[in-house]
C-alpha cells in the first residue's frame, strides 16, 4: 500500500463523499478547502485553508500526506510543478497536462484517434461561420463547470451580443452536435495498470447542468462496448492513477463522440455510492493507495440519481422535502450541508431499482423532481 494519508485539493461534496468512505479503508483524508464552511472540512481528518490554485497551501498539505489528488481541474499546474513534489500527485501532473485546457484535451483525443466533435481555435468571425454555420458552440478553454463558460450560438446576432461581454477570440469553437442522448462512464486505473470500468450511464443535462442519471443506459450492446473501449484507451494512454469521469454524445444513428474528460470523481457516478458494490469514491482511494480495485457491479437491476439543485437563495435545510423524498422505496438521500442558491448542487438522491422499476425510471425521476421543486 502506497500510503494511508490522502490529501484532496478541494473541500466540496466530492471530497466530502471521499471522506465518508475513507475510514472503512483505514485512510486519513486531509483536504485543502477554500473555507471552514465547505462540506468536507466537517469530516476530514485534517484541513488546510486555501483556494484550489493556492500552491503554497498545497505545499503545506503535502507535509501531512502520502498522496495528493484533485477534486476539480481548476488547479495551477505551473505552481504545482514548481513545488517539486511530482511523485505525490495522483493522477500525475503529466496526466493532467493535456486535460486542463479544453483545446488541449480535444487535441489529445484527436491524436489518439478517438471520436470528437469538429473543433478549432477562433480564427475570424467570417471563417468560423464558414466552417461551422449555426448553431455552433463556444467554450471557455479553462474553468468551465456546470455550464459556466459554454455558449450555444444560434445565429449571428447571438454571436455579436456575446462578443460584447466575452472575449470570443479566446474561446474554443466546436460544431453543435444534435445528439439524441448524453452518456457518461466512470473508470479507474491503479499504478499496476489494473482498470475497472462501471456500467454506462445515461445523463440528462439542462443548461449544461446534470439533473439526473439512469444506470445502466438503455443503449445497444455495441454502443456500450464502444464507450467502455474509449474509456479504457483514455486511461491507458494517459497512464491514469485514480478515477475519471468521461462524458459522451450519442447521436440518432448511434455515433459516439467524446464530449469531455473529468480527471476526478464525477457527478454521473454518484449513483455508485448506493447502487454498486464499490463506490467511485472508495475506488478512487483504492487506486491512489495501491489497493486492488473493487467490483464495479450494480447491486440490483439498476439505479437512478437525481441532483437536488437550489432554486432560491436560502439557508434552509429543506427537511420536509427531504423526508417526503425518502418515502420512495429504496431511496438514499445525501445532503451536502451547503447554503442554497439557484442551480447549486445541494444534495442528491439515489433510488435502487429492480427490473420492473427500471422500466419506470423516468416516472420515478419526475416524482422526485416534483417533490423537490414543487410548492
Amino acid at each position: 500500500m502506497v500510503g494511508k494519508r490522502v490529501g484532496v485539493i478541494g473541500g466540496g461534496q466530492l471530497a466530502w463523499m471521499m471522506a465518508l468512505e475513507a475510514p472503512a479503508l483505514s485512510i486519513d483524508l486531509i483536504v485543502q478547502a477554500e473555507s471552514e464552511t465547505e462540506p468536507a472540512v466537517k469530516i476530514a481528518k485534517q484541513f488546510v485553508i486555501g483556494n484550489v490554485d493556492d500552491a503554497i497551501a498545497t505545499n503545506k498539505m503535502a507535509q501531512m500526506c502520502d498522496v495528493i489528488t484533485f477534486e476539480n481541474e481548476f488547479v495551477d499546474l505551473k505552481g504545482l510543478q514548481e513545488l517539486n513534489l511530482k511523485e505525490v500527485f495522483k493522477p500525475s501532473l503529466n496526466t493532467l497536462k493535456p486535460l486542463l485546457d479544453k483545446y488541449h484535451q480535444r487535441s489529445f483525443l484527436q491524436q489518439v484517434n478517438l471520436p470528437v466533435p469538429q473543433f478549432s481555435l477562433w480564427s475570424s468571425q467570417e471563417q468560423v461561420i464558414a466552417d461551422y454555420g449555426f448553431p455552433l458552440v463556444l467554450k471557455a478553454r479553462r474553468h468551465g463547470y456546470d455550464g459556466q463558460g459554454t455558449f450555444i450560438i444560434k445565429d449571428l446576432e447571438c454571436l455579436q451580443q456575446l462578443a460584447k461581454t466575452v472575449p470570443v477570440t479566446e474561446l474554443l469553437v466546436e460544431e453543435f452536435v444534435p445528439f439524441e442522448r448524453e452518456l457518461g462512464i466512470i473508470a479507474a486505473r491503479n499504478e499496476a495498470g489494473e482498470i475497472a470500468i462501471y456500467p454506462v450511464t445515461e445523463t440528462f443535462q439542462q443548461n449544461q447542468v446534470c439533473h439526473w442519471t439512469i444506470t445502466p443506459a438503455d443503449v445497444p450492446k455495441k454502443v456500450a462496448e464502444e464507450v467502455k473501449a474509449i474509456a479504457h484507451t483514455i486511461l491507458d494512454k494517459l497512464e491514469v492513477i485514480g478515477v475519471f469521469g468521461i462524458e459522451f454524445f450519442l447521436t440518432a444513428d448511434n455515433r459516439v463522440l467524446v464530449n469531455e474528460i473529468a480527471p476526478r470523481t464525477h457527478n454521473s457516478g454518484h449513483y455508485t455510492l448506493d447502487g454498486c458494490e464499490t463506490s467511485q469514491f472508495t475506488m478512487q482511494l483504492q487506486a491512489l493507495t495501491g489497493l486492488p480495485l473493487g467490483s464495479t457491479e450494480l447491486k440490483s437491476a439498476g439505479a437512478i440519481m437525481v441532483n437536488l439543485l437550489g432554486f432560491e437563495e436560502s439557508d434552509t435545510d429543506y427537511l420536509q422535502k427531504r423526508s417526503q423524498i425518502l418515502q420512495i422505496p429504496n431511496s438514499f438521500l445525501h445532503w451536502y450541508g451547503k447554503t442554497s442558491r439557484p442551480g447549486r448542487k445541494l444534495g442528491h438522491v439515489t433510488v435502487i431499482l429492480d427490473e420492473k422499476e427500471l422500466t419506470q425510471a423516468k416516472s420515478i425521476i419526475e416524482q422526485i423532481e416534483s417533490l423537490w421543486y414543487g410548492e
